[in-house]
């Protein structure tokens, strides 16, 4: 992640109220209606300020059209989530968090499809994604995107039941992930938050809290990576 920047890890084991989450109305909602939906036992937050370059400070007004449209393209170039690292707590070492990662037509035809590319982001887009996770399998997920005049939305959801190993984890539609961009002029502000209604607990509190929290640093990792070489590399 970009130096200079400042990340702060929150994860709680019960459906209390996010602690980090910004003062924003559409994120608010967001949130809300997936904690009413699933009723999670599992919250894990991350917010970071990535400072963007000085030749790229905006208004913070209004999100200038240009970056608007670039980071919106790197949030739905879900193939170059192919390969990302994460650390595995139980392992304590380095390890890969989607060994595949593509945009399919559909959760019922599974055809692969490019990552779409924008002149302007939509207000509103759905897409599905087939990603092989080394720890869940291989599974489909439905990709929500929301834009508003400074800030991009976007929630991904499990379509495919999670099993660890052959161990039920996490029911279909019970894992949902939201990541909040917001522009501030001279920074971007990253919020995500990782809700679950896991199957059980006991045992295993810890270690799901732990690898969600490594997982959000990796997603961090992937996007402020994609800021730096595509959007803000000059």
């Amino acid at each position: 992640m970009r130096s200079g920047g400042s990340l702060i890890i929150e994860s709680q084991l019960r459906n209390s109220a996010p602690l980090l989450m910004p003062q924003d109305g559409n994120l608010q909602i967001l949130i809300s209606g997936i904690r009413n939906d699933i009723n999670p036992n599992v919250i894990v937050e991350a917010l970071y300020l990535y400072r963007k370059p000085a030749a790229h400070h905006t208004s913070a007004e209004n999100w200038d059209n240009a970056q608007k449209t670039g980071v919106f393209n790197q949030i739905v170039a879900l193939s170059t989530l192919t390969g990302i690292q994460y650390f595995s707590a139980s392992r304590n070492s380095m390890r890969t968090f989607y060994e595949h990662s593509s945009i399919i037509d559909g959760p019922q035809t599974k055809n692969p499809r490019s990552d779409p590319v924008y002149s302007q982001p939509p207000q509103s887009l759905t897409l599905y994604a087939r990603q092989k996770d080394l720890t869940f399998g291989d599974n489909i997920y439905q990709y929500n995107y929301v834009n508003t005049a400074n800030a991009a939305f976007f929630v991904q959801e499990n379509v495919t039941s999670l099993n660890y190993g052959i161990i039920p984890a996490i029911g279909r539609g019970n894992l949902k992930s939201i990541i909040a961009i917001f522009d501030c002029g001279d920074s971007i502000l990253i919020y995500i938050a990782s809700m679950a209604k896991a199957f059980s607990l006991l045992g295993m509190g810890d270690r799901i809290s732990n690898s969600f929290s490594n997982r959000a640093e990796a997603i961090l990792s992937w996007l402020t990576g994609r800021l730096d070489r595509e959007i803000f590399s000059q």
